[in-house]
């Protein structure tokens, strides 16, 4: 397997692991979607090469990623 293929799968199962240990709290009502994006989706993109947080430093309009603001 070559080296950035171990590395994406070194880290997803680090995310696996991470959900089983703690699978009650993760499956409860009381875990939120924001928190799941968070705990495990952005962590998962970020594994595959993605900026998820714009640390190129681009601006709003080349940013790989944009986030949406959650309304009340």
């Amino acid at each position: 397997m070559n080296p950035t293929k171990q590395n994406f799968k070194s880290k997803v199962d680090s995310l696996v692991e991470l959900f089983e240990f703690n699978e009650n709290v993760y499956k409860s009502k009381d875990f939120l979607e924001t928190q799941n994006r968070i705990q495990f989706i952005d962590p998962f993109f970020k594994a595959l090469g993605w900026d998820m947080n714009n640390e190129a430093g681009n601006a709003e309009q080349y940013k790989e990623v944009v986030h949406e603001i959650g309304l009340s």
